[in-house]
């Protein structure tokens, strides 16, 4: 029917009718959608979906032919599609998940597998691909030699996601290095956990520099290695061809352990795996209970997970106290060395909180621009990601004056790079930079953090900061004689201690908050937009919706404040700085 004339084109599963069309047409063939960047499928002339491919990052998914056109080459030709694609945007490789009697269709169109399991088959196609990353990992485990103290094994590995490193992971590591010579961690790399996998990588490292200090271990007694995308996770694995969420599971860990016992195992010279005991998570036990299966009992050491007022330590109990703002119920279930990113992750997430706050008078939220017409929502999430570092640096390195206002500045050039210019958080960047080193300073010094301390820890530092110089603020002040971001800190933001602060701990309400704050705040925001009198005005309107709310007051002040151009960003960031201060002290 087609020959060569046909049309590949590109579905778009933002449309909710084209996304109907292709779970339809997956449906019918026994499949369901899964998670895609990109799908691309050949229709007839009534617009009917006859075959159907997807990718997920390099990963070829939820492939489909209709029935009737199961003997024309289309899959092959929509494979070699997506090939062509992907390899334009830089992946040059690509793999893909199958059922194992598929495995000599995809075999003729140039992939090889790499991992098999009874219901489930990766292969790939690159030239390199897992051999690339084996030589990479042999490097590592051809420079180690045995350093002759009769321990148990030669070479060991524990492959950890550290999502965040708590004190349950360095002590595994702890126990583990004691029965090898030489220890290799591998991080899991993939990012749609809480924290990035640089980021975990980095705690790890951090973890375990501390620990090589403190044990005086020698070299290469502990090597922390690149993750790879050869480790298998929710990310990847196809859940659209399997039925039960139990074969899913086991499948995926079949093909994991696969991969390490046939690739990376080899690579490192391996001789046993390290895994700390699951009393409480289903899936993990049963990843356990196979790797015993497949490695064998004498290739797995399972080691009895750290227990602290009877409970496990746990990255996802840190996690769940995270979500929660609770910050210092965290400090005894990590190490130091991962307080700046748990810092920085609370701050960032202060300030996606303020954005994602809707109906803010004359402010940026994720369906409308307020009073700004340079800044939209997806400029004000580019302006945070480009932050988050920074954050986690002054944490990490902020220990004099002159170092903090050294990543400052840093960290404000990289925002106005990413935002074009546009001063999306400059005051914020200050407030929370700020606080982010006096609560650093205060758990270093103490191990928790006072509220008074820290009040008296931010004026400290603000004393030794210099005022900035050509900025709106510094204009602002000059003509109206008020006080600007430098001297509020300085003043360990009393407004906030005394009334913001206390107001939001008890009713969590961001909007009454920001309403409060309004009221209170001289916001040089607006003095400089409106001047003087509009901003009394502006106090006082704020005040009488703050004293007598409603949502019909909140979107009449709102349309009002975008008519005369009003925003109150300077209230917006004391926000930020709000929930920040109230998710480290709480």
């Amino acid at each position: 029917m087609f020959g060569t004339d046909y049309d590949i084109r590109n579905i778009r599963l933002s449309s909710d009718y084209e996304r109907r069309k292709v779970e339809d047409f997956l449906k019918s063939n026994d499949l369901k959608l899964d998670r895609l960047d990109y799908y691309a499928a050949i229709t007839d002339e009534d617009e009917n979906i006859i075959a159907g491919a997807g990718m997920s990052g390099d990963i070829i998914k939820d492939i489909a032919v209709d029935s009737n056109h199961r003997d024309e080459g289309l899959s092959g030709k929509l494979i070699s599609h997506l090939i062509e694609r992907s390899s334009s945007i830089g992946i040059l490789s690509q793999k893909i998940f199958t059922k194992p009697e598929n495995e000599n269709i995809f075999s003729d169109m140039g992939f090889h597998t790499i991992a098999k399991s009874d219901k489930a088959i990766l292969m790939e196609n690159a030239i390199g691909g897992i051999d690339d990353y084996c030589r990479y990992l042999k490097q590592f485990s051809d420079t180690v030699s045995d350093i002759g103290e009769n321990r148990e094994y030669h070479n060991g590995v524990i492959v950890m996601n550290a999502n965040p490193f708590t004190h349950g992971h360095r002590y595994l590591i702890e126990k583990a290095v004691e029965r090898v010579d030489h220890l290799f961690i591998i991080p899991v790399k993939e990012d749609i956990s809480e924290f990035s996998y640089q980021e975990r990588k980095a705690m790890i490292e951090d973890g375990c520099r501390s620990l090589i200090r403190e044990k005086k271990l020698t070299d290469n007694r502990i090597i922390i290695v690149d993750g790879s995308d050869y480790s298998i996770s929710a990310a990847t694995f196809p859940s659209y061809f399997l039925k039960k969420a139990d074969d899913i599971a086991l499948s995926q860990i079949r093909l994991d352990l696969y991969l390490y016992k046939n690739h990376i195992a080899k690579a490192l010279k391996a001789e046993v795996r390290f895994v700390g005991s699951e009393p409480e998570d289903e899936l993990t036990r049963m990843y356990n209970d196979e790797m015993k299966k497949v490695l064998g009992e004498e290739g797995v050491a399972e080691i009895e997970r750290l227990k602290t007022d009877d409970f496990i330590v746990s990255a996802s109990r840190v996690r769940n106290i995270l979500t929660k703002g609770k910050l210092a119920k965290t400090l005894g279930m990590v190490p130091s060395s991962t307080l700046p990113y748990l810092l920085a992750h609370l701050a960032s997430n202060a300030l996606k909180e303020e954005l994602n706050t809707e109906n803010k008078p004359g402010l940026v939220d994720a369906l409308q621009n307020g009073s700004h017409k340079d800044m939209n929502y997806a400029l004000m999430m580019k302006s945070i990601e480009t932050l988050h570092p920074f954050f986690i640096r002054l944490a990490k390195e902020a220990t004099e004056t002159n170092v903090v206002v050294e990543i400052g500045k840093e960290a404000e050039n990289a925002m106005l790079a990413a935002t074009g210019g546009v001063n999306t958080h400059r005051g914020a960047l200050f407030a929370l930079g700020i606080s982010i080193v006096a609560a650093m300073k205060l758990i270093k010094n103490n191990g928790f953090i006072d509220v008074a301390l820290l009040q008296k820890e931010i004026m400290n530092i603000a004393v030794d900061i210099p005022s900035a110089e050509n900025t709106h603020g510094s204009e602002v002040k000059k003509k109206y004689k008020v006080g600007g971001a430098l001297d509020n800190a300085k003043n360990g933001y009393r407004q906030l201690f005394e009334s913001w602060l206390p107001f939001y701990i008890k009713t969590e309400d961001n909007i009454r908050t920001l309403l409060l704050i309004i009221s209170q705040l001289t916001d040089t925001n607006i003095l400089y937009r409106k001047g003087s009198g509009e901003a009394e005005d502006v106090k006082k309107e704020a005040k009488r919706l703050f004293d007598g709310f409603s949502n019909e007051g909140l979107l009449a002040m709102h349309r009002h404040f975008i008519e005369r151009n009003i925003s109150p960003g300077g209230a917006a960031d004391m926000l930020a700085l709000t929930i920040f201060i109230k998710s480290i002290i709480t």
